[in-house]
């Protein structure tokens, strides 16, 4: 799925509104396309998401369902909010999920982190490592430049005013694992610590101490949205693709997870002593 055709936060609720307002109706999917002239599939793609209604089709829609005015225009409206371009379609090469999108509209990001310091919160030089070492092919520094570009573009979500609050929880692995460098760790390091003096980050170790835990089977992110009719996602990045998880019981399952992990892990302040000390062995070897 390409970025721009990428589910945002926006046309997430309008799917789910104008599902909603065709089983209000009472009319099954079949019916209403019929109704439209539309064949089954453009509702099923207007309905999840996976294609953007126009304001066309929210008022064909509108006038088959017979909602009232005032309804119509902030649905008419929503869909134009939902065809804006955002900031990461300039990286459409990069960005190849919709998950900058959503990430761009969460009020909470709460991340579970088992190998690496989150994108949000690494250093040009730590995140070319890291790109540099996942690319199959690494010489190609157009392509690698590119990335780290798009990756310290994300970095700004954190200073924006309407800033997100981040909690991120990282296993203790993460600061000792030798990315690109004894000189490269504390640098990223020393930025950690400085990043988590703003007042809407927190970053949390997990230490080897802990043994078994709630986050043993890999990473994962949860995004929490202002509006009470935006859900939660879960989102899982792997291998073989990116898991986006809405079912409401299914992201419960993450939250709780992610409360475990919080509840085992070091507090604020011990995380910042830990990251301190770690730093400085970086630094005297």
């Amino acid at each position: 799925m390409s970025p721009t055709h990428s589910p945002t936060v926006r046309l997430r609720r309008l799917a789910r509104e104008l599902r909603r307002m065709r089983e209000d109706s009472g009319l099954t999917p079949e019916a209403a396309a019929a109704q439209l002239g539309w064949n089954r599939s453009k509702i099923s793609r207007i309905e999840t998401g996976r294609t953007r209604a126009s304001t066309a089709d929210v008022a064909a829609v509108c006038d088959l369902y017979g909602v009232d005015t005032s309804v119509r225009a902030a649905l008419i409206e929503l869909a134009k909010e939902a065809r804006r371009r955002g900031w990461w379609t300039a990286y459409a090469d990069v960005f190849t999920g919709s998950y900058v999108g959503l990430e761009d509209e969460a009020s909470v990001i709460r991340q579970w982190e088992v190998q690496l310091v989150p994108g949000l919160l690494q250093t040009e030089n730590y995140a070319r490592a890291v790109i540099s070492a996942g690319r199959p092919d690494p010489q190609d520094p157009d392509d690698i430049h590119k990335r780290v570009t798009g990756r310290m573009a994300r970095r700004a979500l954190l200073s924006r005013p309407d800033a997100p609050q981040l909690c991120a929880v990282l296993d203790e692995g993460v600061v000792h694992r030798p990315i690109g460098g004894r000189d490269l760790m504390r640098e990223q390091l020393e930025a950690l610590l400085i990043t988590m003096r703003r007042p809407n980050v927190t970053v949390r170790i997990l230490p080897f101490s802990v043994g078994a835990h709630a986050g043993l089977e890999g990473t994962f992110t949860i995004l929490s949205f202002a509006e009470d009719v935006d859900p939660d996602v879960a989102y899982v990045e792997g291998t073989a693709g990116d898991v986006y998880v809405e079912g409401s019981e299914q992201v419960e399952r993450y939250k709780v997870a992610f409360e475990r992990i919080c509840d085992a892990a070091l507090s604020p302040e011990e995380s910042h002593g830990l990251i301190t000390e770690a730093k400085e062995r970086w630094s005297h070897g």
